[in-house]
Formats: structure tokens, C-alpha cells, sequence
């Protein structure tokens, strides 16, 4: 399968785990992956910065009505949900779209909001990936992934710095695959190469 779409929700201790997985990347990874990182509304460049240090794709914060490109790693703006939408018949690929709409489950950007429209732009063609964090953002999201054919990957709460939302997603029985985070690029690598 042709997966358009890679997108991950963390929070708490998230920095270390984007870290861990952009590494373990390789700087000719075809999939473009968008993340939402639970964040505060005041935040600056600063995590782009860093997530930029750690992977030769590029990365940037997603942009209103922005064409997603392969290869590129795009982060949900500081108090902004990230959308995915592929409603407009001006476009052949799903596009970005930002929103200030309330927070969802006390968090904006919203993990669900990304992963639910993601899910509606490319059905199956989508990968979500829950990782470490302090709620339950993103376990309706996965569900939503999960229904439409997509495929879930949850870290393994074992590895995790903060174990309630990938045991969230489990209990919930949304993970299609539950690795240590050690293993989730090398499993992305596997799956879209």
C-alpha cells in the first residue's frame, strides 16, 4: 500500500520521542508526516529548531491551504488545530488548513482533530502514531484511523516518559501494532518503503 500520510500525536516527554524517531529515519523517507505536539499557546520556533537538528527533511510549521509534500515534516502551529482536507477539486492531494476553533480535550492543536480529518482525506492511506503523553488526545482519532483501514502504531507504555495515553489508545483497542519507540521508524521504514 501507498501510504499518503504519516501523523503523530504526543505530549508530554514528546521532544526526546520525535527525536528518537526522526533519527531513525532515513533523509530519502518518501512519506510526508505531520505532527501535533501538545504545546503552549505562546510557544516560538524553538521546537521546529530542534526537530529540524535532528532529521535532513525539511521541517516547518503547517500552513493554511498548504500543498503537503512528500518527504516533509510539518508541525501543528502553537494554539492552532491542524487539518487535513481534500475537499477542494482545485487539488489532487489533500492539503493542510488551520483552526482556531475550541480546544479538544483541553488541547489546541488537538491530536484527535489531525488524526479524525486525516482519516476522512485519505482513508486508508493514512498511519497514525500515538506516542507518549499525560490525556487522552489522540485515542478517538486512532479509533477513527483504525475504522477507515488506516494503520495505528502506539508506543509501548513500558517505554514511554509518560505512560497514560499510549495505554489509553491500547485499552481502548485502537493499536493495530504496540512497539517500544525504538522501533517505530524502522517499522515506518518497513511499511512505506
Amino acid at each position: 500500500m501507498k501510504y499518503q500520510i504519516i501523523v503523530i500525536g504526543t505530549s508530554l516527554g514528546g521532544l526526546e520521542a520525535l527525536q528518537v524517531i526522526l533519527l531513525g529515519l532515513p533523509k530519502t523517507f518518501p512519506v510526508p508526516i505531520a505532527v501535533v505536539q501538545h504545546r503552549h499557546k505562546d510557544c516560538d520556533d524553538t521546537l521546529r529548531v530542534l526537530l529540524q537538528s535532528y532529521t535532513n527533511s525539511v521541517v516547518k510549521e503547517a500552513e493554511d491551504k498548504e500543498e503537503i509534500l512528500p518527504g516533509w515534516v510539518y508541525l501543528a502551529p502553537a494554539d492552532y488545530h491542524l487539518l487535513i482536507e481534500s475537499k477542494d477539486k482545485t487539488v489532487s492531494q489533500p492539503y493542510f488548513s488551520l483552526s482556531i476553533d475550541a480546544p479538544v480535550t483541553y488541547a489546541r492543536p488537538s491530536i484527535d482533530v489531525l488524526f479524525e480529518t486525516a482519516a476522512d482525506a485519505c482513508n486508508q492511506k493514512v498511519i497514525g502514531v500515538l506516542l507518549t503523553g499525560a490525556n487522552q488526545d489522540g485515542v478517538q482519532g486512532l479509533a477513527k484511523i483504525k475504522a477507515r483501514g488506516g494503520m495505528t502504531i502506539v508506543e509501548e507504555p513500558e517505554s514511554a516518559f509518560c505512560s497514560i495515553m499510549p495505554a489509553a489508545a491500547i485499552a481502548f483497542g485502537v493499536a493495530d501494532q504496540v512497539l517500544p519507540l525504538v522501533d517505530i521508524a524502522s517499522f515506518l521504514v518497513k511499511i512505506c518503503n
